[in-house]
């Protein structure tokens, strides 16, 4: 059974999740208002395939995949070109007929086709590879604002505050794709420390070496910081947000497309690369992180598969491959453990290896990487040979990579097991974890010192850093990065304490780093761009009332999400209706092309008519509703223990059992971050919000820190402070699109195997269900 790729939006796109507030966003894209249902019943004489039925939409909840249903795309996705896509002309909403009926594509088919199935039809109107791509991204993006995984509230312009004595940054500005932390590669500093100190809203968490270390996306001020002390890949993003070869560190590279569909990139390194402490870094260096994190090992450290090699050939059979005393053969499991079965009652097998096969370390210089023909064609196929060096006992110890002619593999020490656990998984844990000198760098920089009191951190520059794709070297010795609080900020900034106040946003802070540069233009520098993402009510969209796609539509519907936009940013930004960029080329081909979104204008009404059609429509007691929250009646069948046991924070309202039926409360649970902007007008805009109150909703809340939002939202004390219980449904974070690839593939999956580790919203769109007969 193979396992599928989920990592670029944490890996190749370079998403990172943030605190929303004093933080960085662009102008209001236009949309147009349209149906928001999920379902589209089309007339009769309107489309062609009209006259087959529509497949039916049931609901997953206590059924079980791979005997009940798969997914569309595992179905049909691999024989679907974009020509054989219908469109509704009302809504937008797309739909293929197979098998006499109508399928409409759901989010993880879109996400999937979009990257994967951009081969140019013959005889059709695309003209080539991105033509395809863009109406893929159209059609995904249509479909992602009607069912809301969340509800983007504003987006607006950054402004970076510069102290005057850090040079360079108008001759080479940030963007959207191009932070400080990159930027500052071009920068001087005439300050006497010859430092520059960044200052940023989101609390640094020390996760520095691996900023995504047991999560799906990585915390923006640890990924910053994972940028300047990470280098050398061998695939470098560019200025502008796009992906090359990084000629300072590829001496050659050859690109092989084999006999089965394969495609291998050989790789030959330059042979002057030097860790900071001056050691050599060799072809192992690169393999070291992908072997580590496609084990069993690196799984149980990271309390998460991350399966990093998944889309290299050999990479199930190595996946499963537990040490010297592992079968040749394991029965295949399910996401909670189960073994599966085949029809006659068998159970499935998969072989194991101890060699990856589709990794080779050819010589001390050179390494191959061969891609599965399951993942090609690919859009951004490029990104598939990007490898960054690690050093050896980071992750390793003492154990070491080898390869004696049929692929890479670890030697046995790597999988000793001490008890019932792996010996090594601690060590990798703290690896990831590693902020002291115990191990070298690749980067621009070096930790120098790592205060977990205040959370800040010291970074010294790596002399051995050979350069950037460009061959740039950074010439300011040490950065300090920190963190800002919006009500002291400018304070910090004009007192000397931080040099770049980073994503000035909101219209009393923007106005005020600008009226401050302005009266001192000696002293203070500012830029600005349009933001590259937006600031977001966020869900855990999997339990409680916002897993029902209807809900979230209400709490758009009785929303002012203009309004909010306008006071958040005072005036400079607006409101996107969906997950893009509007000075991305996709979002220009789709406004091309009559994109229809919905703009959910504010509406308690709308909002009652949604929840009652969605069947919100009674008491605790199972009786009609008349007036006070909202319940929807839910067949035990389709409850798990997590709805069965939702309550209000306050425990006031519960999950009622009537009958045979269960009652679900239409109240939200909201974790805010406090010390900013963004949750204090979250206060009014939202939980004290009048039209939800109308439409039927409790919202209760809590405001904390950064680190145990995230451990609520993730279900999981990745940061160790998850107790176990699910609360929370409701979040306030923002999301950044880092680089010019967009790629959101089985990052909406509807496969249990791939939904805990790879989820990025937690959403399950039932039209992505394929049922069995």
């Amino acid at each position: 059974m193979k396992q599928f790729l989920a990592l670029l939006l944490a890996f190749t796109m370079g998403l990172s999740l943030v605190a929303c507030g004093g933080e960085k966003a662009p102008e209001q894209a236009s949309s147009q208002s349209g149906a928001a249902t999920s379902e589209v019943v089309l007339e009769e004489d309107e489309q062609p395939g009209a006259d087959a039925p529509i497949a039916e939409l049931k609901t997953l909840n206590g059924k079980v995949y791979g005997e009940d249903y798969t997914a569309l795309y595992q179905q049909f996705g691999k024989d679907v070109t974009i020509a054989d896509v219908i469109e509704d002309e009302e809504t937008g909403t797309a739909y293929i007929v197979r098998d006499g009926k109508r399928h409409t594509l759901g989010l993880d088919f879109l996400s999937r086709a979009m990257v994967y199935n951009t081969t140019v039809p013959e005889g059709g109107e695309w003209a080539d590879e991105n033509d395809v791509y863009a109406d893929w991204w159209r059609l995904y993006i249509t479909r992602w604002n009607q069912m809301l995984p969340e509800i983007p509230l504003y987006t607006n312009e950054y402004y970076d505050l510069y102290n005057a004595q850090i040079k360079g940054v108008t001759e080479f500005p940030t963007n959207p794709y191009w932070t400080p932390a990159q930027a500052l590669i071009d920068w001087t500093s005439e300050k006497k420390e010859k430092n520059i100190i960044l200052g940023a809203s989101t609390e640094l968490s020390g996760k520095f070496r691996f900023a995504a270390f047991g999560a799906t996306s990585p915390g923006s001020s640890d990924h910053d910081v994972q940028k300047l002390i990470t280098g050398l890949g061998t695939i470098a993003q560019t200025v502008d947000g796009n992906y090359v070869w990084n000629d300072t560190v590829v001496a050659e590279h050859k690109e092989v497309t084999n006999e089965d569909g394969s495609l291998t990139y050989t790789i030959k390194l330059h042979d002057d690369l030097k860790f900071s402490d001056g050691s050599p870094i060799t072809a192992k260096n690169y393999l070291a992180e992908t072997l580590v994190f496609s084990t069993p090992v690196g799984a149980q450290a990271a309390s998460k598969d991350h399966m990093a090699g998944m889309k290299y050939v050999g990479f199930e059979e190595f996946n499963v491959y537990t040490g010297a005393g592992s079968p040749a053969e394991m029965p295949l499991k399910d996401a909670d453990g189960n073994e599966v079965k085949d029809a006659d009652g068998n159970v499935k097998t998969i072989k194991t290896s101890k060699v990856f096969s589709g990794l080779r370390l050819l010589d001390d210089l050179t390494f191959s990487a061969t891609i599965d023909a399951e993942y090609l064609p690919y859009f951004y196929a490029l990104t598939y040979a990007d490898f960054q060096p690690q050093p050896l006992g980071l992750y390793l110890d003492k154990a070491d990579i080898k390869d004696d002619g049929e692929g890479v593999y670890l030697t046995d020490d790597f999988y000793a097991m001490n008890g019932d656990k792996y010996a090594l998984a601690s060590h990798i844990f703290d690896g990831a974890w590693n902020t002291n000198n115990d191990y070298p760098y690749s980067g621009m920089y070096t930790v120098e010192r790592w205060n977990n009191s205040d959370k800040s951190v010291v970074l010294a520059l790596n002399p051995e850093f050979k350069g950037d794709y460009r061959g740039h070297k950074p010439t300011i010795e040490k950065v300090v990065y920190k963190r800002t609080v919006l009500q002291t900020q400018l304070e910090d900034f004009k007192s000397g304490g931080i040099d770049v106040l980073m994503g000035v946003t909101g219209g009393d802070s923007t106005n005020e780093a600008i009226a401050l540069a302005d009266s001192a233009p000696d002293k203070y520098v500012y830029t600005s761009y349009s933001r590259a993402g937006y600031g977001k009510l966020a869900f855990r969209a999997d339990f409680g009332p916002v897993q029902f796609p209807e809900v979230r539509q209400a709490i758009a519907y009785c929303m002012d999400r203009a309004k909010f936009a306008k006071d958040f940013t005072g005036g400079y930004g607006g409101v996107v209706d969906g997950p893009y960029y509007s000075g991305s080329w996709m979002y220009k081909e789709a406004v091309k092309d009559g994109m229809m979104l919905n703009a959910y204008a504010t509406s308690a009404d709308t909002a009652i008519k949604v929840l009652e059609e969605g069947g919100w429509v009674y008491n605790e007691k199972g009786e009609a509703y008349t007036s006070g929250i909202r319940y929807k009646k839910i067949p035990a069948a389709e409850m798990d223990e997590r709805d069965i046991t939702f309550q209000s924070k306050d425990g006031s309202y519960k999950t009622t059992k009537v009958g045979d039926d269960y009652y679900m409360p239409l109240c939200l649970n909201w974790y805010g971050t406090q010390d900013n902007d963004f949750s204090d007008l979250l206060m009014t805009g939202f939980l004290k919000n009048d039209n939800l109150s109308t439409a039927g909703f409790n919202v209760q809340y809590t405001l904390g820190d950064f680190n145990p939002m995230i451990d609520e939202l993730s279900q999981a004390a990745i940061y160790g402070f998850y107790q176990g219980t699910p609360l929370y449904t409701c979040f306030n974070l923002a999301t950044g699109y880092n680089s010019a690839v967009y790629d959101y593939s089985y990052n909406l999956t509807i496969d249990p195997d791939e939904f805990d580790n790879y989820s990025l919203f937690y959403i399950k769109d039932e039209a992505d269900a394929y049922w069995f007969e």
